[in-house]
């Protein structure tokens, strides 16, 4: 049975933020805990039943939240906008006071999709003793043109179809959710953000997924981080587009599965 979101709150950007969170096989004491980062339009409930899967086949804990602005979480108001160092600051600031928060202080694991992605590597650049191992998909280390083509494609879909709609059932505020994320990606600055001096600090395993036919990425993602980080270990998906967890999930939970116990057998 999935279980309720439950809520902790963090002081970030100089206010109480409350978090939606959800635990997975608490009961599984002794595990490793696997942290899931979602997507630029993510929550806790758009990751479905993906994270119970891959949670048990691993036989781990884990844990699911919604970032500020997104899901059940407090959202932004209209007048914020996210800054160029956004993602920076979810992996430096929010994730480290949500760690401390729960009250988490053994080595985790994290899971992260697209932004999510990107979020899980600067955080384990910055924090090398905190992270045991990483799983990436669809990640971006830098910024291209498929992505920002492909996003203002969303932005149009977002103003000319019932994309709210279908958003607003994982979102409290879908508004705070799609202009947060849409806006900073579009913003001229932004085409210069680039993590990949940033993220050779890493020292855990890795495990970067991409899927051949991905929307916004190509491969040179995840090669990229290969190439910077030399235990990083590569899974190109065909028939695959933007979400491998969505459209080969079995391929991802076993290759994560075989990651983790690799790991922690040695």
């Amino acid at each position: 049975m999935k279980a309720a979101s439950e809520y902790v709150s963090i002081a970030w950007r100089d206010r109480e933020v409350r978090i939606e969170h959800e635990w997975i096989g608490r009961e599984r004491r002794t595990a490793p805990v696997l942290v899931f980062l979602h997507e630029g339009l993510g929550s806790v409930s758009m990751w479905k039943d993906f994270p119970h899967r891959l949670c048990r086949a691993a036989g781990v804990r884990g844990l699911v939240f919604s970032r500020p602005g997104y899901g059940r979480s407090t959202p932004r108001s209209a007048a914020e906008s996210w800054d160029v160092d956004f993602m920076h600051r979810q992996a430096h600031e929010v994730l480290p006071a949500l760690l401390g928060a729960l009250q988490i202080d053994a080595p985790v694991w994290l899971f992260g999709h697209s932004d999510g992605g990107s979020i899980a590597l600067l955080h384990a650049a910055r924090f090398p003793a905190s992270v045991a191992g990483l799983v990436v998909l669809a990640p971006h280390i830098f910024v291209e043109g498929l992505t920002v083509a492909n996003i203002e494609r969303a932005r149009h879909s977002y103003l000319t179809t019932d994309l709210p709609n279908k958003l607003g059932r994982y979102h409290d505020d879908v508004d705070s959710a799609f202009w947060g994320w849409n806006r900073i990606w579009l913003h001229p600055p932004f085409r210069q953000w680039n993590i990949e001096a940033e993220i050779e600090a890493i020292r855990c395993p890795v495990l970067a997924v991409q899927g051949l036919d991905d929307e916004y990425g190509t491969l040179e993602q995840i090669r990229g981080i290969a190439r910077l980080v030399p235990q990083t270990q590569l899974l190109e998906l065909p028939d695959c587009g933007h979400s491998p967890h969505r459209d080969q999930p079995e391929a991802v939970i076993a290759a994560v599965s075989a990651l983790m116990r690799r790991t922690l057998a040695t």
